[in-house]
């Protein structure tokens, strides 16, 4: 746990804040892929690979979410 300007953050804190991170990312890199698909195809699946990598970082990082409710 940190304490810092009389603020406590805890696990529970970082794990939200990463998971949160963790899926704009996917819309970001869905949105990327789908937005140039037209002109540059092996970049658009290079993001589609990224969005589906993360949505695994996303899944894992809820799950111990959870853990905390």
């Amino acid at each position: 746990m940190d304490d810092k300007n009389g603020f406590r953050i805890t696990n529970r804190d970082h794990v939200l804040g990463a998971w949160q991170n963790s899926t704009d990312l996917v819309r970001d890199f869905q949105a990327f892929s789908h937005e140039i698909k037209d002109e540059d195809e092996e970049l658009s699946r290079l993001f589609a690979e990224f969005a589906e990598d993360e949505a695994v970082h996303a899944a894992k990082l809820h799950d111990l979410l959870k853990n905390y409710e």
